[in-house]
């Protein structure tokens, strides 16, 4: 290697760890775009596991936290992501319309926002162009910065132009808001009814409302987010990529098979993302099952020359 690589590499490396940690000016003017006044509740929604020490714990509590987690995380990964996003199988307008108010639950906008936001990142995936990429951007920015800026306002229709077509779709993706507040009232509503008939469970409608809501849908964000930091910075590359998509079995795992995101962005419109039989995915599995019972049909399956 010659002194001139040498010290190009070193300037890179130099340039890539001032990006990743937001060193850079571009990042420094990026942040200036937040919009802090509307998004209040979003950020008090990340204080609010604090909360937990004014309502206490019960194992009951906690299970229905992860429980409540993992049923919305099957939304987002199955429908708003392999769905909404890349039409990975077919549904019938009934089951769609449940898939979207389903998805709506998890807090995350409506699934037209969702999806016109993730197929512009495919779209430009990595390039400055891509507003939650940790390699343009950085990490803070790509995993909630984005979010509460003035790039994410909006629905950009035109990108999901076959799914604007649908009038319930529209609605769930300007009322965003409904789905997460009957969640909310469900939640506490379970607490108090269980407070009432099984005392000896130690839980109440506040507490219900705490964990089974609040801490959970906080989990849900940041297990959501990693896939735009994490998968673009940590984990091996089977397939060669115009970005920087990885694979890491640690966040397939608590992603529900999102981790395997090297392969999702080699073959982006597959309905199964572990492309290997021991690359676990537990989202496709869920789907696999809806399958049998015809509650959706046509699973995109992984090319034979990829798997």
């Amino acid at each position: 290697m010659t002194l001139y690589s040498a010290v190009g590499d070193r300037l890179r490396n130099t340039r890539r760890l001032a990006v990743h940690f937001g060193w850079t000016e571009e990042i420094r003017r990026k942040r200036e775009s937040i919009d802090w006044g509307k998004h209040v509740p979003f950020f008090l929604m990340q204080a609010s596991p604090l909360a937990i020490l004014f309502v206490g714990t019960s194992k009951v509590a906690v299970a229905i936290c992860l429980l409540f987690w993992f049923v919305r995380k099957f939304a987002i990964t199955g429908f708003y992501h392999r769905y909404f996003s890349h039409k990975a199988f077919k549904a019938g307008r009934t089951m769609q319309f449940v898939m979207a108010a389903w998805g709506g639950a998890a807090v995350q906008k409506g699934a037209l926002w969702w999806a016109a936001h993730h197929r512009e990142h495919h779209r430009v995936s990595d390039q400055p162009e891509d507003i939650h990429s940790p390699v343009a951007h950085g990490f803070w920015w790509s995993h909630m910065g984005w979010i509460v800026s003035q790039f994410s306002k909006g629905t950009e229709l035109k990108r999901v132009k076959e799914l604007a077509r649908f009038p319930e779709l529209k609605f769930l993706d300007k009322h965003h808001w409904i789905m997460p507040v009957l969640s909310g009232a469900a939640m506490f509503g379970l607490g108090a009814w269980l407070e009432r008939v099984r005392p000896d469970w130690g839980t109440s409608g506040s507490q219900m409302l705490v964990w089974g809501f609040f801490v959970s849908t906080v989990i849900l964000y940041h297990t959501t987010y990693s896939i735009n930091s994490l998968t673009h910075i940590f984990g091996s590359r089977r397939f060669e990529t115009k970005d920087q998509s990885r694979n890491h079995w640690l966040l397939a795992l608590i992603t529900l098979g999102e981790g395997w995101h090297n392969n999702h962005h080699f073959y982006p419109s597959s309905a199964r993302m572990g492309f290997r039989w021991w690359e676990y995915d537990i989202t496709y599995w869920g789907l696999w099952l809806m399958e049998k019972l015809r509650l959706i049909h046509d699973l995109r399956p992984v090319p034979p020359q990829y798997r």
